[in-house]
């Protein structure tokens, strides 16, 4: 099996255990879209903001002394945004409905993270 194949099977997994998730990408931590979950036009500005969002995290753990980062969330009213660090070179973003079980998603989607950093 390939590393992209890997990777997309990986995501794959994430869904079937979550089946509520909306997207899933993984990108570089430079903004490129490495994998998704679906194809849509959407992925390099997904990437690019998974991307954003853990630079930020990044920098707010750092500043704030909050040791090394292992997500990121943003919660609006109609959904979440998380992004999980995959090792020093990709994060793994997803979109999940508002109200879903996020003690049951962040679980699953470490693993997940931890899945695709040994792919990577």
């Amino acid at each position: 099996m390939s590393k992209q194949e890997a990777i997309e099977s990986v995501l794959q997994q994430l869904k079937s255990v979550l089946p509520e998730l909306q997207e899933a990408i993984v990108a570089s931590t430079d903004g490129l879209p490495i994998a998704q979950l679906s194809s849509g036009e959407g992925s390099a500005r997904l990437a690019a903001m998974a991307a954003t969002a853990h630079g930020l995290g990044k920098r707010i753990a750092t500043t704030s002394h909050l040791g090394e980062i292992t997500e990121t969330v943003v919660l609006g009213d109609k959904a979440y945004f998380i992004a999980y660090a995959i090792g020093e070179k990709a994060v793994l973003a997803i979109t999940m409905p508002a109200g879903s079980n996020l003690g049951l998603v962040r679980l699953e989607a470490q693993d997940h993270a931890r899945q695709l950093a040994e792919a990577l």
